[in-house]
């Protein structure tokens, strides 16, 4: 990373009108833009929680990349862009589902999109979220098909990890993404696994690959009954965090500064040390 950058995660607790969720994405966006965000990340699942699982089958868009032609079949992509757009941001874009080719299923998929809306990467979930205890059940593999590539982005000339939500329990996944100073994070973790592991897989995250991280997450009760932890985040290369929202709707944001990344790397240079 070269020049320091600031930094914006959005935290939603999106609703079941995909309408009201992307206003609110929208307001947040802009004021994230207003305090001089270069890079907006927002959480999974921005456009829509449903009160089912499957509910999100319905809004499934087909991927068009950059030709926003048939903006009735892919409204979310194209407001992503405009929004990116008219905001002057590079705009991480949580997670929109987009179609698969399973039957009764759908890509959980995070698209990014440069300053002029033009979309320069994406990345389909690959670790697909399962847990059942405290009287919850949650089985993403019945409604979404997994990912098959890791990702490869950059923005700003910054090489970057990705990753969403459950993947962040799989250190191997972004050790798989080679050399990076940046690793975002969008997720909806649900409160009791996020109550236990969230802040302490987040700054292991960045302690051991020696990085910024950005997570944004969805924060607060859901119309499905559902409650979602919060508590978005940005973490330097030391593993202190620069700024959290426990619960609610709102951003963080922080610089990520370029001389205390080199300054961690160098006065400890653990990926030097590596021996896989």
């Amino acid at each position: 990373m070269q020049k320091n950058i600031r930094a914006a995660a959005v935290q939603m607790i999106s609703s079941t009108d995909p309408d009201a969720n992307i206003n609110t994405m929208k307001r947040l966006v802009r004021q994230a833009a207003e305090q001089g965000a270069d890079w907006v990340l927002l959480p999974e699942y921005w456009p829509l929680m449903g009160r089912k699982d499957t509910d999100k089958l319905a809004f499934a868009e087909p991927l068009v990349g950059s030709n926003f032609s048939e903006t009735r079949c892919a409204r979310f992509q194209t407001t992503l862009s405009e929004t990116a757009a008219e905001c002057g941001v590079v705009l991480f874009g949580g997670t929109i589902p987009l179609e698969s080719p399973d039957a009764g299923k759908v890509m959980n998929t995070m698209l990014v999109y440069d300053r002029d809306g033009t979309q320069i990467g994406l990345y389909h979930k690959m670790h697909l979220f399962g847990f059942s205890g405290l009287g919850e059940r949650y089985a993403e593999a019945d409604t979404i098909s997994a990912g098959g590539d890791v990702p490869k982005l950059t923005a700003d000339g910054v090489p970057l990890a990705a990753g969403v939500c459950y993947d962040l329990r799989f250190p191997e996944f972004f050790r798989a993404q080679q050399s990076f100073d940046v690793l975002l994070l969008p997720a909806a973790f649900t409160y009791t696994t996020g109550k236990a592991h969230w802040e302490l897989l987040l700054r292991a995250r960045a302690v051991e690959n020696q990085c910024y991280v950005i997570a944004s997450a969805q924060g607060g009760e859901h119309e499905s009954g559902r409650r979602t932890f919060g508590h978005s985040m940005i973490i330097d290369p030391w593993g202190e965090i620069l700024g959290v929202l426990p619960e609610g709707e709102g951003i963080v944001i922080a610089d990520l500064d370029a001389t205390r990344l080199q300054s961690v790397r160098t006065r400890l240079p653990a990926l030097k040390h590596r021996l896989l």
